[in-house]
């Protein structure tokens, strides 16, 4: 139903990575919806610009009527918003997400969300959910209500003994609440390919195994540009090498998902001939 992007460490780019990619999805057509629940909005400010002030209730209002007896509740897909860009939508935060944190918890409402993807699953080509930079409420509720995960990594050894406490996380929702949860692999960013740090942390990360995805993302001062700017960089600059980079690894990802999809499909053609 959507695809989260997850990292409880700050900065490494996970909402500059769920818009990219999101634009890019938008940009070939298909009907396209950027979930943000990170509080401070940062996915939602930078596909909106200075209109993300005006953006109204966001996922904030659908989770605050889940708490109380509305007679005529609104549909979850009532509290998106329409961006600048063709086939690109964003659900921002609302300014009482953080208010509505512990009632949420206290109530036990973390499946919520998984109710409300899936309806926005039936109008949506691609759903991209970025979360906060904790393993809170609101990130719980999203990788329960998910289909797979990517996480960002920015190559500095921090980030590197976060991401297996990080891992193991993921791997008891899987086992405690989702178990079609899939991580759709580790995402490089800020790569410096002639850093020799870069090269030997994610060497070691392939070496142990760790899903890592063959597309790595470059450092740029362009990113920057297209933040201040609130383009994503199809949109700002659909030549630059990091532009591509970001096209490259939506096709990744997303030719994964197809080859699990044949692979069920030819598994219940073979099991209808048996």
């Amino acid at each position: 139903m959507g695809l989260v992007v997850f990292n409880q460490k700050g900065g490494v780019g996970k909402s500059t990575i769920t818009c990219n990619l999101a634009a890019v999805s938008a940009q070939q057509g298909l009907k396209t919806l950027v979930v943000d629940l990170d509080l401070q909005g940062n996915s939602t400010r930078y596909l909106l610009g200075e209109g993300a002030d005006e953006a109204g209730e966001g996922i904030a209002g659908y989770f605050a009527q889940t708490l109380k007896f509305v007679f005529h509740p609104k549909g979850i897909a009532e509290y998106v918003v329409h961006t600048p860009w063709e086939n690109l939508h964003v659900l921002p935060p609302g300014d009482d997400l953080e208010d509505l944190h512990g009632k949420l918890e206290s109530r036990g409402k973390i499946y919520k969300f998984r109710e409300g993807l899936a309806e926005l699953a039936k109008d949506y080509d691609r759903i991209y959910v970025d979360t906060p930079p904790a393993l809170n409420f609101y990130t719980r509720s999203a990788l329960i209500a998910a289909d797979g995960c990517v996480i960002p990594f920015d190559c500095d050894d921090f980030s590197r003994h976060a991401l297996y406490l990080l891992l193991d996380n993921v791997k008891e929702i899987q086992a405690d609440h989702n178990h079609g949860l899939q991580v759709k692999g580790i995402v490089v960013n800020q790569f410096q390919p002639r850093a020799n740090l870069p090269q030997r942390l994610v060497k070691e990360l392939i070496d142990e195994g760790l899903p890592v995805l063959g597309t790595y993302l470059s450092s740029s001062v362009r990113i920057k540009e297209s933040h201040d700017l609130a383009r994503p960089m199809i949109y700002l600059d659909a030549r630059h090498k990091l532009t591509q980079e970001f096209v490259a690894l939506h096709e990744e990802l997303h030719e994964a998902q197809r080859e699990a999809g044949r692979g069920r499909g030819r598994k219940a053609q073979a099991s209808r001939a048996g």
